[in-house]
């Protein structure tokens, strides 16, 4: 079995577009990361910036329109010691060697992957009987222990209920069960809370960080909301029209940002002790990837862009062994920048409390 610092996902300079009516849509430019066997990464990111994309080509879920223009998805099996790329699969393959059986999904609306006509006992039978060949007893049986395992009590009588009659909060439950009744090795979890209220979101997430422990699985977790990633995340990728622009631990990432739209994202979280009356907005809207796009796609947005950001998309600067950032503004011959105010006091202020 891999150790917990090795790699069991990597995703190499993929690159996606989709083919519409008004032209070519560049979705996804050059994304690279990678997930260790464990550990928890989140993709961070506003609407539109291509985390959903990134992750759901893993699984083999591309639209009609969809084409992958580069890249690779490399899928490193634990027990076989072998390495898979994910993309060279075809589309049966991918259903019957990936799906379930080594990378699971939550959806952010559990009524869009359950079906409303079957009971959760079947659903949850279903992937059980397909993947692991056991007979409908063995399944329903396993089912059962599964709905126990996410908290859902009597299960018996809930494995004859359908999904409309369970609460929000016990779906995303059954949903969870599902993605785990393979025992996967990756769980990616895509905005799993956002549906539900503030207690069942905490409960929920807690679910799945025990899970987790237990089995020793690899959890991406797709999200906007920031705090949800201070909670669960090892590691953080904040992506930026269709970019990763800013890569590191969760304490980098919230002690110590360099990239100015990851700078503007912790800025924008509301704070009760900010100084500040106002709650600060990233200014401006996201490129429109239908256009080629000049230099860094950013910099209409930064108050700090050079010249050089309008004219060339930026490297990628390590800043530390686990840090790396994409903007100009780490150049050796760049001016240095203080962090925005808001962020400087909430900074100061979280450290410390951590002393």
């Amino acid at each position: 079995m891999m150790e917990n610092n090795c790699p069991i996902l990597e995703v190499i300079d993929l690159s996606i577009s989709f083919k519409t009516v008004s032209g070519q849509l560049k979705a996804i430019r050059g994304v690279n990361f990678s997930l260790e066997a464990g550990k928890t990464l989140a993709i961070v990111g506003e609407s539109g910036s291509g985390k959903s994309v990134t992750v759901k080509t893993a699984l083999g879920i591309l639209s009609e329109n969809e084409k992958v223009e580069s890249g690779k998805i490399l899928f490193h099996h634990q027990k076989e010691g072998k390495t898979t790329d994910i993309l060279k699969l075809s589309k049966k393959q991918v259903v019957s060697q990936i799906c379930g059986r080594r990378i699971a999904m939550v959806f952010q609306d559990p009524m869009m992957t359950l079906n409303p006509t079957m009971n959760i006992g079947k659903q949850v039978m279903e992937g059980i009987i397909k993947h692991q060949k056991l007979t409908r007893k063995e399944a329903y049986g396993k089912a059962l222990e599964l709905l126990k395992k996410v908290g859902i009590t009597n299960s018996d009588k809930r494995m004859r209920s359908y999904p409309h009659e369970l609460s929000g909060g016990m779906r995303q439950r059954v949903v969870i069960a599902i993605a785990m009744s393979c025992n996967p090795e990756i769980l990616i979890c895509d905005e799993p809370t956002t549906a539900l209220d503030v207690t069942i979101q905490a409960k929920i997430l807690e679910l799945i960080k025990c899970i987790q422990l237990e089995k020793n699985i690899a959890v991406i977790y797709i999200t906007h909301d920031m705090g949800v990633v201070a909670k669960v995340a090892d590691d953080v990728a904040v992506m930026y029209a269709g970019k990763i622009v800013e890569q590191g631990t969760v304490e980098e990432i919230f002690y110590d940002p360099r990239h100015p739209y990851t700078r503007g994202l912790l800025s924008s979280i509301p704070d009760i002790d900010n100084p500040c009356d106002k709650l600060y907005s990233i200014p401006g809207t996201p490129p429109n990837l239908l256009n080629d796009i000049q230099g860094d796609a950013f910099a209409p947005r930064n108050q700090y862009a050079l010249n050089i950001d309008f004219q060339q998309e930026p490297p990628v600067f390590k800043v530390s062994q686990t840090h790396t950032v994409a903007s100009w503004l780490y150049h050796e011959n760049a001016p240095k920048i203080d962090v925005y105010p808001q962020l400087s006091h909430r900074i100061n202020n979280m450290l410390a409390l951590s002393i």
